[in-house]
């Protein structure tokens, strides 16, 4: 017995894709510092504690981390940064050093996203803290 078969079509084949790179998250929670900041004088007269937490959206390489820290962007590089910023000298506005900390994350190319809070423990007595929260993005 033999069958009339038509010729079956090919469908169309999608190429493979590519392996993305993904990205990662890395979190700095709750980062207490002293730092000259604030506008009035009595803020000028002697350090306050500041609360830093930092999140970044960090674009992998799309190889293999091998578990070395080169490969990926090093939390100690950023509170090491967060220092040296506070170092510099009195600093007017919370948001001014969000600012700064957001612009000395995204100087590393990896990182995409920024988010950067700010907290000022003193200020308010019937308050755990007043500050800030700011996104910055490429």
């Amino acid at each position: 017995m033999t069958f009339n078969r038509a010729p079956v079509a090919s469908l169309p084949v999608s190429p493979a894709p590519e392996k993305s790179a993904g990205r990662y998250r890395i979190r700095i929670t709750d980062l207490v510092l002293p730092a000259s900041i604030g506008i009035y004088d009595r803020e000028r007269q002697a350090p306050q504690r500041v609360r830093i937490n930092v999140e970044l959206e960090v674009a992998e390489h799309g190889r293999p981390l091998g578990d070395d820290i080169a490969n990926v962007l090093s939390y100690e590089d950023i509170v090491s940064g967060i220092r040296a910023i506070i170092g510099r000298g009195h600093i007017n506005l919370v948001e001014t050093l969000a600012d700064e900390i957001a612009a000395m994350c995204l100087d590393d190319d990896r990182v995409a996203l920024a988010r950067i809070g700010v907290d000022k423990l003193d200020v308010e007595p019937d308050a755990a803290a007043v500050g800030i929260e700011i996104e910055r993005s490429r």
